[in-house]
């Protein structure tokens, strides 16, 4: 039997009641035509537009915070990647077709993610309830106490709803304390390497959950060597913490006993099939020979090591990557690759919240990076690791962790 053939977009445009969508950056994507129809706009007046552009606050009214509280509700909703219900909202539109002219409105409005592939927010999907007819009963005048009772009873339910959002961002907050908590006891602190100096960082998301699902770790080998690795787990908060802190710790006492940093991803592999949370972890780890000026490496699905040249060229250490971990049914061992250096190069790793940005190709993030390293090659490890994070990290709203190596070879 053929499966019938859907126009998700008619569909959209025909659902019932006002449904808006927009990027994250709070751009208008689209809209139904109960949203154009009720808030008195085109379709060409909202698309490709800010929402506060389109809708801005009535400057006639002092006390008006409909905007304010519509934007703090949209951005809760991209940092944290949850649906936000908000209270019930009183947001005056001025008329367009007679500007100055601004009609009373409440509203009841839900926000809510659509995620990308990578878990990221890539739409926020805007829901409004139209109340205003129930609220102010237009044109009837007899029926202003019931309108008054319903107002009432409306503002008192939203305001309900509104203190259990509050009780629900306050255990998120909780969690996230005790989730860095647990990052801050599981992440090592660099031991001394000899004459070469190292730099770590972690750098937390600003979202009350997206947080703790990165690592790092420096040991050192039987044979004089070192190696170096890190990790991002997929998922956020204590669960995240969790998974991490086993894997950091299987990583790191699989360096010191396998032959090859090909093979320690290999045992990892097999222990993260028992580990909840550890589907799809992405890690990266390299072995340094210091006689040798070798560095042999192997990443499973993560971002590539950075080797800063003393000339300042940069080399992206890309010639040895496979599939996360779990990403296959078999078991196959996984590649490396080897690659020199000399005294005074200085190894970077990183965890994608470093160079990945929305709607942004993976090759911009590493060209950005290999910029900045350029530019500041001439730092120590200390003052290079906290030029890579102001230059990189976004200054607000950062939604992904960060965790950071820097180390003078």
């Amino acid at each position: 039997m053929r499966e019938p053939q859907i126009d998700y977009a008619a569909v959209f445009r025909a659902l019932p009641g006002m449904v808006a969508l927009l990027t994250p950056d709070l751009v208008y994507a689209d809209a139904n035509d109960d949203f154009l129809r009720l808030a008195g706009r085109t379709r060409e007046q909202l698309l490709g537009r800010y929402i506060f552009d389109v809708f801005p606050e009535n400057p006639n009214d002092p006390a008006a915070a409909g905007m304010r509280e519509t934007q703090a509700s949209m951005l809760r909703v991209v940092a944290t990647g949850e649906r936000d219900t908000m209270a019930l909202l009183r947001y005056d539109i001025e008329d367009p077709e007679r500007p100055g002219h601004w009609e009373e409105h409440f509203w009841s409005p839900v926000n809510a993610p659509v995620l990308g592939p990578d878990g990221q927010v890539v739409l926020i999907v805007h829901r409004v309830e139209e109340v205003t007819d129930l609220i102010r009963a237009r044109g009837a005048p007899v029926d202003d106490d019931r309108a008054r009772v319903l107002e009432a009873e409306l503002y008192t339910r939203s305001r309900e709803l509104q203190g259990v959002n509050e009780r629900l961002r306050q255990a998120h907050a909780r969690e996230r304390e005790v989730a860095l908590a647990l990052q801050a006891a599981m992440l090592p602190a660099p031991s001394p390497v000899g004459h070469h100096r190292a730099a770590v960082r972690y750098r937390p998301a600003t979202a009350a959950l997206n947080v703790c699902g990165d690592w790092y770790d420096l040991a050192d080998l039987p044979g004089g060597g070192m190696a170096v690795a890190v990790g991002d787990v997929v998922g956020h908060g204590l669960a995240a913490a969790c998974a991490m802190g086993q894997l950091r710790s299987a990583l790191s006492a699989a360096c010191r006993v396998a032959e090859s940093p090909a093979r320690a991803l290999d045992v990892l592999g097999l222990y993260a099939r028992f580990v909840e949370g550890a589907e799809s972890t992405t890690a990266v780890t390299t072995f340094i020979n210091w006689d040798g000026h070798t560095i042999t490496y192997s990443s499973a699905g993560h971002p590539p090591p950075a080797l800063l040249h003393p000339d300042g060229s940069v080399t992206f250490l890309d010639q040895a990557t496979d599939p996360p971990l779990g990403a296959r049914l078999e078991r196959v061992s996984r590649p490396q690759a080897s690659t020199s250096f000399v005294e005074g190069a200085t190894l970077v790793l990183y965890t994608d919240g470093l160079i990945e940005r929305r709607h942004e190709d993976i090759d911009t993030g590493l060209a950005r990076l290999a910029h900045a390293l350029t530019h500041h090659q001439h730092t120590d490890p200390e003052s290079l690791a906290d030029a890579l994070l102001a230059d990189l990290l976004p200054p607000t709203a950062n939604t992904d962790d960060t965790a950071l190596i820097v180390l003078r070879l």
